[in-house]
């Protein structure tokens, strides 16, 4: 280590300048792969980094040419090295939203390279010749599998839900149950998004209990519309009530009011099929009665991320001629893997090619083996694990509390930097 601060300076002072290492045979090849832009900027961090160092009394010398170019290079490749990449979700969530929610199809993925490659006809009726619209696309689609008049895709839920409050609510009250003013993840409050949509929110019943006479009480000339925030992402036990659809969408189209329904996770089959908690289908909450219906496109629907609104051709039509609507458009790439992913449904192969609904309808035989050939893989390779028995969620703020039997693939603690 070096000790008086003179020494220090002297140090400093038999660095190489910017423009010497800059003007050195060796970046030849670094001006060749990034560019003069970036290299300058790696030579400034490489030295200044130095500079640091030899400040701290961590280094005995200057570093010399080949070291700072060397250092630049690595700074060069670390700063393009991208911050979103591919994980392992060992997590036991099927839907996790910190790791990117639904995987896509096979078809989904073709469909997405298939109109990033090139151009493609998103806003253009290529039978008349003329400038389209991008909300043709998907809609038919929608509209076959869940049996809504009219769709309308933004690019998620949280913008579905404001843009229905927003172009049908502005300047009136909403109706809604205490026991439905929840918070969903990244702080989305139904309260503050009714706030921000312009609408004044309208409490009625208790947190556990709310009665249609609630809500006939509430409605007013001001009232212009019911809300419904389906409990995707939490559960009140105990001493609960509220009420039905059926019974709400009565109310509301007796009083001329629409009844609007965060249904939230996009379920398009019936998930107590699998051993699963009921969890509404889209299609269900329309035949109930719901005027219009908001949910996602990337949670058990299974495909990208995306806002869906499905319901009366009225209310959609004003959604589409909102000026937030452009704001919240859905991208082309969006727009493909959801027309493909759709495309399973309407096709009846959505258990056997949608990702999602294939972890789902996995036979605990099939997991089993799946974890017991992990097993004997890690074991030829000197990992020690067994197989436990356990269970996963489905996650992505769907079906709370409900869960499917699974299988562990437990690996010993003092092995695991062997899977590095």
């Amino acid at each position: 280590m070096v000790g008086p601060t003179k020494s220090r300076q002297q140090l400093l002072r038999q660095l190489p300048s910017v423009d010497a290492l800059l003007n050195a045979p060796s970046s030849e090849t670094l001006l060749a792969e990034f560019g003069r832009t970036l290299v300058l900027e790696g030579l400034r961090a490489a030295l200044s980094e130095s500079r640091e160092a030899l400040l701290r009394g961590e280094l005995d010398s200057a570093p010399g040419e080949d070291e700072l170019l060397a250092g630049t290079r690595a700074w060069l490749e670390s700063h393009l090295t991208p911050t979103l990449y591919p994980v392992i979700n060992a997590t036991g969530i099927i839907v996790h939203t910190n790791l990117g929610r639904a995987p896509l199809s096979e078809s989904a993925l073709s469909a997405v390279q298939s109109v990033a490659a090139g151009y493609s006809n998103l806003e253009y009726d290529t039978e008349a010749g003329e400038r389209g619209s991008r909300t043709v696309h998907a809609s038919e689609l929608l509209k076959q599998v869940t049996g809504a008049e009219d769709a309308l895709v933004v690019n998620n839920n949280a913008a579905a839900v404001l843009l229905m409050l927003t172009g049908l609510c502005s300047g009136g009250e909403v109706v809604i149950s205490r026991g439905q003013l929840v918070e969903i993840g990244g702080g989305f409050r139904v309260p503050d998004i009714m706030a921000q949509s312009g609408a004044r929110l309208v409490e009625v019943g208790t947190t556990n209990r709310t009665h249609i006479y609630d809500y006939e009480r509430a409605i007013t000339p001001e009232t212009a519309a019911i809300l419904v925030a389906h409990h995707s992402n939490y559960k009140i036990i105990g001493f609960t009530s509220e009420p039905s659809l059926e019974e709400l969408a009565e109310l509301g189209h007796a009083r001329n009011v629409p009844l609007l329904f965060d249904q939230g996770s996009g379920a398009l089959l019936d998930v107590s099929a699998f051993g699963l908690e009921h969890e509404p289908t889209v299609s269900a909450v329309l035949y109930a009665g719901a005027d219009l219906v908001a949910y996602s496109g990337d949670k058990l629907l299974g495909g990208p991320q995306a806002g869906i609104l499905c319901g009366r051709t009225d209310l959609i039509g004003v959604l589409k001629r909102h000026p937030l609507a452009r704001a919240m458009r859905a991208d082309k790439l969006c727009l493909a893997a959801l027309s493909a992913t759709l495309t399973h449904y309407v096709r009846n192969e959505a258990l056997d090619a949608i990702p999602v609904w294939q972890m789902i309808g996995r036979s605990l035989d099939e997991i089993d083996k799946i974890a017991g050939d992990w097993v004997t893989q890690l074991g030829s390779s000197g990992v020690s694990a067994q197989v436990l028995a356990g269970h996963s969620r489905v996650g992505g703020g769907s079906l709370p509390g409900s869960s499917l039997p699974t299988r562990l693939v437990a690996i010993a603690a003092d092995n695991a930097e062997l899977l590095a």
